[in-house]
């Protein structure tokens, strides 16, 4: 359990690192350029890291890897960008925070990874606490936006399941790296065509994209797709909740953005969401349920039949 614990506080890492990057975009990179942002995030990155570890996909790995990155990064990127230009943030953020819903459902039925009852309450709770967290009045529902967001959501977590379905041939590196490079060449004519030619950047842009590369990206990848090889699917997926956590936490700190009642209520609803919805907690729940109704077996006497007592304690005697 305790290694458990310890997979789940890094994969944890990658959450709170994307979250942190919303601040990084708004304040540091160029400005309605979000097809360029994602294509620097992915394809350099990816370049370095293969050139780390230089070895190509083979055999059947070339089209999974093609998969894999278009889910994850390149049709990804495109969507979720449709989305936030096209829906106000919070409303964005709380389509995608049902994300944990729709990995526990592929995985029930790609892997067979049967999702816990308390799983799927955790990730309502924890949807419902990112809609207080981030939700604004006077929002508008653009259709656009929300088919791309939820196409974004449908699209990742397909990505996702399948890391855990298809067992990667070689290192987490160089598994990351292959996705990366895929999903960048994916992006590349469509930024190009969309967006044109690259635009001006200066140190602070540079600064920003580094950390965007380094730690949103190259990090934050190999250590969720660390998660999703050793732990359920659940697990990791209700950890990405902390995600708009780790935003509004940003933007409170750095941004001096508005931090109420109703948002605090929902990032307690979220953190309980994430912590009860955990198979492992669920399980301990449930056993321990289980064990207090089991009925204790006592002999009355030596050639007595045995009587069943119930270990449920009575609500109104002593306890």
């Amino acid at each position: 359990m305790e290694t458990s614990w310890r997979t789940l506080s890094l994969t944890a890492l990658a959450p709170i690192a994307w979250g942190s990057g919303y601040y990084v975009t708004e304040e540091f990179l160029p400005p309605d350029r979000p097809l360029f942002g994602a294509l620097v995030r992915a394809l350099p990155f990816g370049l370095l890291m293969l050139a780390f570890r230089p070895r190509l996909p083979t055999g059947i790995w070339w089209w999974r890897t093609l998969v894999l990155g278009t889910l994850n990064i390149g049709a990804f990127f495109v969507l979720i960008f449709i989305a936030a230009y096209r829906l106000p943030g919070g409303m964005a953020a709380t389509l995608t925070a049902t994300a944990p819903i729709m990995v526990m459902l592929l995985a029930w039925g790609l892997i067979r990874e049967r999702p816990r009852a308390l799983s799927l309450a955790g990730a309502a709770v924890g949807a419902t606490g990112v809609a207080l967290l981030v939700l604004r009045a006077g929002f508008v529902v653009d259709p656009i936006g929300v088919a791309a967001s939820f196409g974004a959501v449908a699209l990742s977590s397909l990505g996702f399941v399948l890391v855990k379905r298809w067992t990667p041939p070689v290192d987490l590196l160089t598994f990351t790296a292959w996705q990366l490079v895929a999903g960048g060449l994916v992006l590349l004519p469509v930024a190009l065509i969309v967006e044109g030619a690259p635009p001006p950047m200066d140190l602070q842009a540079v600064g920003g994209f580094l950390y965007l590369g380094l730690a949103g990206t190259v990090l934050a990848y190999v250590v969720w797709f660390r998660g999703l090889g050793r732990l359920p699917a659940a697990a990791v997926s209700l950890v990405g909740l902390l995600n708009p956590v780790a935003g509004t936490v940003v933007g409170i700190a750095l941004a001096g953005e508005m931090f109420g009642p109703a948002q605090a209520l929902g990032m307690l609803l979220v953190l309980t969401g994430i912590a009860v919805g955990q198979p492992a907690v669920a399980g301990r729940l449930v056993a321990r349920l289980t064990a207090r109704r089991q009925p204790i077996v006592i002999l009355t006497s030596l050639d007595s039949s045995p009587v069943s007592v119930s270990t449920t304690r009575n609500r109104f005697g002593p306890g």
